[in-house]
C-alpha cells in the first residue's frame, strides 16, 4: 500500500444493500398503495425509506418501472376510476376524495391514462358495469399504460 491510497470500506456486500434497498422500496410501494389519498411527495417518501429523493426515484424506476409520483397518481386514478362508477359523487368530490388537489391536474391525468376524461368515464362506466360484481369491475376497467400494452399479432394478407 502506498502512501496516499484510499480504501473504501463498506460494512455491506453490494448485493446485501440491494437486498435492503429492495426491502424498502417495497415498503415506499405500500405506503403509497395504503395512503394513496394522503398528500404524499417523492421527498416524504424518501425520508420515511432512509434514502434521498434521487436514489428513491431511480431505484424505484428500476424495480417497477415508473417513478413514485407516476406509481401514486396511478393508484389514485384507479380509486378515482371506481368511485366515478358508482355514481353518486361528482368529478370534483372524487378528485379531492382520492388526495388529488388540482382539478385540472387530475383530468389530464385522468385522460392520459383511460383515455377520456373523468366526466365522460362516469357517464359511460355507469351502464358498461351495470350488474358486474365491483371486484370484475375493477379488473376489466384498470387503466392501461403504453408499456403494458400487450403487442398486437401481426396481420397476414
Amino acid at each position: 500500500m502506498g502512501c496516499g491510497t484510499i480504501f473504501l470500506v463498506s460494512s455491506k456486500s453490494d448485493a446485501t444493500q440491494r437486498l435492503d434497498d429492495l426491502a424498502r422500496l417495497r415498503k415506499v410501494r405500500d405506503r403509497i398503495d395504503r395512503e394513496y389519498a394522503q398528500p404524499l411527495n417523492v421527498e416524504a417518501l424518501a425520508r420515511g425509506a432512509h434514502m434521498s429523493a434521487g436514489h428513491l426515484s431511480r431505484e424505484f424506476r428500476l424495480a417497477y418501472g415508473e417513478s413514485p409520483y407516476s406509481y401514486l397518481m396511478t393508484r389514485r386514478i384507479e380509486r378515482a376510476m371506481a368511485l366515478l362508477r358508482r355514481g353518486d359523487l361528482s368529478v370534483t368530490d372524487v378528485c379531492f376524495a382520492v388526495g388529488c388537489s388540482s382539478l385540472g391536474t387530475f383530468s389530464t391525468r385522468f385522460t392520459e391514462l383511460v383515455g377520456v376524461p373523468p366526466s365522460v368515464y362516469r357517464r359511460r362506466a355507469a351502464q358498461a358495469t351495470a350488474g358486474m360484481p365491483s371486484c370484475v369491475a375493477k379488473q376489466v376497467t384498470r387503466p392501461v399504460r403504453n408499456r403494458e400494452a400487450r403487442a398486437t399479432e401481426p396481420q397476414l394478407a
